[in-house]
């Protein structure tokens, strides 16, 4: 590639980091008007015009790449969320399988001296499945650890993250469950969690499965019924920020004060916010009657009885929208224009849990648009 191609690709990138997205598509689209040009180039156009919804170009642009260069992991991992996104499962999640061959996840893959399971029946051996990414991420593909017993007949041992422990503890399928970190019981085979649908060849008709898949502590539940027994109108749960470490916060996470068209009179909301923008509780939008239980929050079992004694828990695409889903809440999410693979494209209900409502920007960066609609419907919801 010559210099001067180099340097576009640098001003796209730097486009693109800065958030222009038309402006980084109008550069380098000249120079491949003639359907062909350095796959640099093609790299970030489909990185522009990826967010701005233009998904079947994207894709046709990701698998071209792929095809151009099947080595490139980083690139079969987009094809695959686009995939996904589209609600193709079978090409989606064999892509999703080099998820870990980029250089800020690498760290993340485990190095098991075991073969995969390959989806097949193996009575009498044992299976290891073990979790890999995010809580959110855990909590939406544990109900797959009971399918994945029902189709290996196998024993099954699940090995999970500390913070999840308890509620694994819960769920159907495993017939042990050990924390991540410590020596697992012998094993024949294994499989990271997130890879059981490309094993087990999941469609979208299979879900959701039943549903609640995890249960609530009781003891927290009381806890946290007499807690909350004297708060007044429909008490309302809310999450408005993701983790900041997240490679797209920036494209899910809002301020509170953004939230202030969901202010209305018998609702008080409960801040179950985590992490640094939990002290935007203490100044609430005008009319906002907010009670924070951030700090009296010291786990996942907590913000699950609080999510099973409150009415809604309304969020961003968190970990706690998938805890509330799979507990089998009311859950309403604030996602972006073009959201995370796992909420498909175009509707506002999700296969993976029957009581969650989808609200989307209707236009990119358009978060005013999905207030007024939570806000009309909150009030319906207010007045039945």
């Amino acid at each position: 590639m010559t210099t001067a191609l180099e340097e576009i690709a640098q001003r796209g990138r730097a486009l693109l980091a800065a958030g222009r997205l038309e402006e980084a598509e109008a550069l380098v689209r000249p120079y491949l008007a003639s359907g062909s040009g350095p796959l640099v180039l093609w790299r970030v156009l489909a990185d522009a015009i990826r967010p701005q919804g233009k998904l079947a170009e994207t894709q046709a642009i990701q698998q071209m790449l792929v095809a151009c260069a099947p080595g490139d992991l980083a690139a079969r991992f987009n094809l695959a969320e686009t995939l996904l996104l589209g609600g193709d499962f079978q090409r989606g999640w064999r892509e999703y399988h080099y998820r870990y061959g980029m250089a800020h996840t690498k760290n993340l893959e485990r190095k098991v001296q075991r073969p995969r399971w390959n989806g097949q029946p193996i009575p009498g051996k044992t299976l290891l499945i073990h979790d890999e990414q995010g809580y959110g991420d855990t909590f939406q593909f544990m109900r797959m650890v009971s399918w994945a017993k029902a189709r290996s007949g196998a024993r099954v041992i699940f090995e999970v993250n500390g913070e999840t422990l308890s509620l694994a503890h819960r769920i159907a399928g495993p017939d042990e469950v050990i924390a991540r970190g410590t020596l697992p019981p012998a094993f024949d085979v294994h499989c990271e969690l997130m890879s059981l649908p490309m094993v087990m060849r999941v469609e979208l008709a299979d879900l959701p499965g039943p549903v609640p898949y995890l249960s609530a502590d009781p003891q927290r539940v009381e806890k946290w019924r007499r807690r909350l027994a004297d708060l007044p109108g429909m008490r309302v749960a809310l999450v408005w920020a993701g983790r900041p470490t997240h490679v797209n916060d920036a494209n899910r996470s809002l301020s509170l004060a953004q939230l202030a068209p969901l202010a209305q009179a018998g609702v008080t909301f409960l801040s179950v916010q985590k992490g640094p923008a939990s002290a935007q509780a203490d100044s609430p939008p005008p009319g906002m009657t907010i009670v924070s239980l951030s700090d009296e929050i010291q786990d996942f079992e907590d913000t699950a009885a609080i999510v099973s004694v409150a009415d809604l828990l309304i969020s961003v695409d968190s970990s706690p929208v998938h805890l509330a889903g799979a507990l089998g809440r009311p859950v309403w999410v604030m996602l972006p224009f073009v959201p995370d693979w796992r909420w498909l494209l175009g509707r506002s209900d999700t296969p993976w849990y029957p009581r969650t409502r989808l609200f989307r920007q209707p236009s990119r960066g358009d978060w005013g648009g999905v207030m007024a609609s939570m806000a009309s419907e909150l009030a319906r919801l207010t007045h039945e």
